[in-house]
């Protein structure tokens, strides 16, 4: 089994002090019996996210800082038929709140978009992209998909970097940046007076007024990962900086999955059964945990020794 925990901490100063405070224990022992493998540096404006970056090197895939094509292996899972060789990238409905000096995106998860809007939308703005020659697919409510050759090996930020910040910081330098600004400026304009958003508005939900592009990329070879799991539980509650919900959701995991975990990591001690994984990720790193073999002394003082939870989940 290899458990991935995607937010396990961030830089807000919010995040550092609960952190001082979060007894985990299950983690704790389980750290004991782990030891500290691969540890994959980035930084906090990486178009990549940590999880994301992990994810690949686990099912092998392999591309620039946001290159990874998470979009055609979406769009797969969706049903939608994607073709071989075709560039895909995800267009997630958005909300852009302007502030004082910039446009934030709201997190699309605040939306409620349900599926006849998220259908009626995309249809709205379905000649806006094929006139331009691209193709666009309805997956689900918060995901559409799009693909044209200009995607291929398109970076875009994760739009978990953008949520809550200004999005201007978040498009890279790249001329092909300019057609997607382009889109999301006429998307903005023909959505401004939509029947849709204002039948929402009228309800007090927020207006759909643009997307994000993400996951743009050409489907590659996957390795098989057996036992793998990602967990994005902390997902929201990091997201909307509320760091009790946060602490909450961490506490879930500890007495769930890693509790869980751990059983198997003493099974396998006793046994020699299956090697077990654990891999923290964060704003910036992601950092890999196995059970290797030591001696049982070696296993005791390393826990003694071993840094605390807190000094752990602060270096991600």
């Amino acid at each position: 089994m290899h458990l991935m925990i995607a937010f396990a901490s961030t830089l807000a100063e919010g995040c550092v002090h609960t952190l001082r405070d979060l007894q985990l224990p299950q983690l704790s022992r389980l750290l004991a019996r782990l030891t500290p493998t691969l540890r994959d540096e980035g930084d906090a404006y990486g178009l990549s996210m940590p999880h994301e970056r992990a994810l690949a090197a686990a099912l092998g895939l392999q591309a620039a800082d946001g290159c990874l094509p998470w979009a055609v292996r979406r769009a797969r899972a969706d049903g939608v038929d994607a073709g071989d060789g075709v560039a895909w990238g995800l267009l997630t409905p958005a909300h852009w709140h302007l502030a004082a000096d910039h446009v934030a995106l709201v997190d699309p998860a605040e939306l409620g978009l349900g599926e006849d809007e998220s259908r009626a939308l995309l249809e709205a703005v379905r000649p806006l992209f094929e006139g331009e020659g691209w193709r666009i697919e309805y997956g689900a409510p918060l995901r559409w998909y799009v693909a044209h050759a200009s995607l291929r090996d398109l970076p875009c930020a994760a739009i978990e970097r953008v949520i809550g910040r200004n999005v201007d910081i978040w498009m890279p330098p790249d001329p092909r940046v300019a057609r997607i600004r382009r889109l999301q400026s006429e998307v903005q304009m023909l959505l401004y007076t939509n029947p849709t958003n204002s039948t929402r508005e009228a309800r007090g939900a927020l207006a759909v007024n643009s997307f994000w592009l993400s996951g743009c990329g050409v489907a590659q070879t996957e390795t098989t990962a057996p036992g793998l799991r990602v967990d994005e539980s902390l997902r929201a509650s990091a997201l909307a900086e509320d760091w009790a919900a946060w602490a909450e959701a961490w506490r879930a995991l500890d007495a769930g999955p890693l509790a869980d975990l751990l059983l198997q990591a003493t099974r396998g001690e006793a046994t020699g059964g299956e090697p077990i994984a654990l891999t923290l990720c964060g704003e910036r790193h992601a950092q890999r945990f196995e059970a290797l073999p030591r001696s049982m002394w070696a296993r005791w003082t390393g826990g003694l020794r071993g840094a605390s939870i807190t000094s752990v989940l602060e270096a991600l």
